[in-house]
């Protein structure tokens, strides 16, 4: 297969329209739209990002092998994109973790979910993200079990099921 064919093929696969995947790089839907053409190519720096937030390799991403093949293999790639719709993130990650609890007041959220893409070779260490919010350890324990799941079976994504919106201010993370 062409790169064209493998982008639209692991673009649809992740449940992307054109228009959220030209917002992901930075560039415009008449861009993503050659690029499936076949009429041009993205920049090196793009296709980095492309291989890394569909998790898929650079040859098979290129036509060196079949981007389709590749991604229902199944094989755990060890990083999956998770989408947060509370928090508005969506990041690629190795890693969740959950934080220890907090005291609050009635309704507020106990605990909090973060994921690292587990590079640790920044001079901070892993850099955590916020994921979400959670009412109670059995929540957050869940969730974290069905990322580990779709991890396990080679997603190549998960949305946050489990998460409660909540609004925060300065001392405060109440439930919204």
């Amino acid at each position: 297969m062409s790169f064209g064919e493998n982008l639209q093929t692991i673009r649809k696969k992740n449940q992307l329209s054109q228009e959220g995947l030209a917002e992901m790089l930075g560039v415009s839907r008449q861009a993503v739209s050659k690029w499936e053409l076949g009429e041009g190519y993205p920049e090196v720096e793009k296709l980095l990002i492309l291989s890394k937030k569909l998790n898929i390799s650079l040859d098979s991403l290129l036509g060196g092998g079949n981007a389709a093949t590749a991604a229902e293999e199944g094989k755990p790639s060890g990083t999956i994109r998770i989408i947060s719709p509370h928090e508005g993130v969506i990041i690629s990650a190795s890693k969740v973790t959950r934080s220890q609890q907090f005291k609050g007041v009635k309704n507020s959220a106990q605990f909090a979910l973060f994921a690292s893409d587990g590079n640790d070779m920044s001079w901070w260490g892993a850099q955590n993200t916020l994921l979400g919010w959670y009412r109670n350890l059995e929540g957050v324990t869940r969730e974290i079990t069905e990322i580990q799941k779709a991890l396990d079976t080679g997603a190549v994504s998960y949305t946050l099921q489990y998460s409660v919106k909540v609004k925060q201010n300065l001392f405060r993370t109440i439930e919204d």
